[in-house]
């Protein structure tokens, strides 16, 4: 491979930042909206894309519909530069596919003229730095440029400078492992190998059909992914009825991956919740609770799952294993930056405490800015998806909301950046088996628990948890939300 190193200016007494580019990565929906809002906030984008082309990660997906119409799913500094460029929108209340999204949004916005110039694709970030120095020095460190270097598939690298930097490179490509511990079991790495443990999400009724029909089928997880994939297995089942479809969780039962059902204002996520507990109560779907996996023993023609339950030990043979435990951030490319993270969910350090599914059994979230996503590094910022960290249920409509405020911020516009509002569907759901709401124990009143299913709609200041309720969600499809990460 070709190591050659191209464009790389001299920056080592570079501490200019004037007419320096804001680079943003990742040209997904999180990131083309930023592109969006700094353009109308008159400043520089400059969008990387590892990918060929716009919205990499969403493609690997879009198979898959999204239970959330494309009025949650549009931003509303895109739809006015789109609307400008004569863009035909789609019917706002419309289930858009993964696929869909990407051709009827994301490729049409990164073409218009204003974003065109400022996308980036084959050029796959490796590290963020300051020119010139590394995370130990601290003189003059606020008005020297960013340094990212990126790589392109020909395996050149080129160092880039920026005034700022907004990290929208989302969690798909880093899944959770399937063992305990947050770590991969024995045996894992060699099952991915022999194709027994497949992607998030696969194409079970489409291009991947014939690597599942008539065969036995472990969907290992606890979220929306897990729910899409189990639906899939479904209807697959009707016409391979010699398929057999298995379900692990680690959980004592899986009632919370139903959610709000007919209560639920988005339909589509609603209804997937209640087809899902249908098939669990026919038996089309055998699920296996508190279990967790100690190993793999590849074979063959099939691949022994080990794990430990209440019962004791249990090794159960199947065909094929699909993933569906959840992501989590690549954090390596951040080494030489000054982060302030939590300890626990790896997200921003004010944001960590109030996404915690530990003690957020609504998976409720203040609306937050910049304030709240801002590090010790000024000028650098985790948004989308990857801001979440390991905590689960992310929004589409969230991450818009964090890249107006950024770019408000970096425009001078503190007071715009302060001011953050969203307006979310409710889903009906305020408890999981967590027993708790927001910041309150379980033993709360029940006129407390309610508090975070009052009407998600929120002005407020970056501060406090239910005075801002926003809605539960249930683990992450793809649409909308990201996988929870635990299963």
């Amino acid at each position: 491979m070709d190591n050659t190193i191209t464009d790389l200016p001299d920056t080592t007494t570079n501490t200019d930042t004037t007419g320096l580019p804001v680079v943003v990565i990742g040209a997904g929906p999180v990131g083309l909206a930023a592109g969006a809002h700094l353009h109308e906030r008159g400043l520089t984008p400059l969008i990387l894309e590892a990918g060929p082309d716009v919205g990499a990660a969403i493609r690997a997906w879009g198979h898959t519909r999204l239970f959330s119409p494309w009025q949650y799913n549009i931003d509303a500094a895109a739809d006015r530069l789109l609307t400008a460029a004569g863009w035909t929108a789609p019917d706002r209340q419309d289930l858009p596919t993964g696929a869909e999204l990407v051709a009827q949004y994301l490729k049409p916005l990164a073409t218009t003229t204003a974003l065109a110039a400022h996308v980036r694709t084959d050029s796959r970030v490796i590290a963020v730095s300051r020119a010139g120095m590394d995370k130990t020095r601290t003189t003059g460190r606020a008005d020297t440029p960013f340094l990212i270097r990126t790589q392109h598939s020909d395996g050149t690298l080129e160092d880039i400078q920026a005034s700022a930097v907004v990290d929208a490179s989302g969690t798909w490509f880093v899944p959770n492992p399937l063992g305990q511990a947050g770590l991969p079991a024995p045996g894992e790495a060699e099952a991915i190998t022999a194709q027994r443990i497949t992607v998030a999400l696969p194409d079970v009724t489409g291009l991947d059909r014939q690597r599942f029909a008539g065969r036995h089928v472990l969907v290992v997880g606890a979220g929306h992914s897990a729910a899409n994939t189990l639906l899939d297995l479904g209807s697959l089942a009707e016409d391979a009825p010699d398929t057999r479809i298995s379900w692990a969780v680690r959980s004592a039962d899986v009632s919370r991956v139903y959610g709000g059902e007919d209560r639920d204002e988005l339909a589509a996520r609603g209804a997937l919740g209640t087809r899902l507990r249908h098939l669990v109560e026919s038996g089309t779907i055998q699920v296996h609770t508190s279990f967790t996996i100690n190993g793999f023993t590849t074979a063959a023609d099939h691949v022994d799952v080990l794990a430990s339950t209440p019962a004791g030990g249990q090794t159960l043979a199947v065909d094929v294993v699909v993933p569906a435990t959840g992501f989590r951030p690549d954090l390596s490319i951040l080494s030489e930056l000054r982060l302030e993270l939590d300890p626990a969910v790896d997200a921003p350090h004010q944001l960590g405490p109030l996404i915690d599914a530990e003690f957020h059994s609504c998976g409720s979230v203040t609306p937050h800015g910049e304030r709240m996503l801002a590090h010790p590094e000024p000028g650098f910022y985790i948004v989308g998806m990857k801001s979440y960290g390991r905590a689960p249920t992310f929004l589409m409509a969230t991450g818009y909301e964090q890249v107006r405020s950024i770019a408000a911020s970096l425009a001078g516009d503190q007071a715009a950046a302060d001011h953050v509002e969203l307006h979310l569907p409710e889903t009906g759901v305020c408890s999981t088996d967590l027993g708790g709401s927001c910041d309150a124990p379980a033993s709360a009143s029940p006129e407390a628990a309610s508090s975070c299913c009052a009407p998600a709609t929120a002005h407020v200041a970056e501060d406090g948890c239910c005075g801002a309720p926003q809605p539960v969600t249930i683990g992450a499809g793809p649409s909308a939300t990201r996988d929870s990460g635990r299963c």
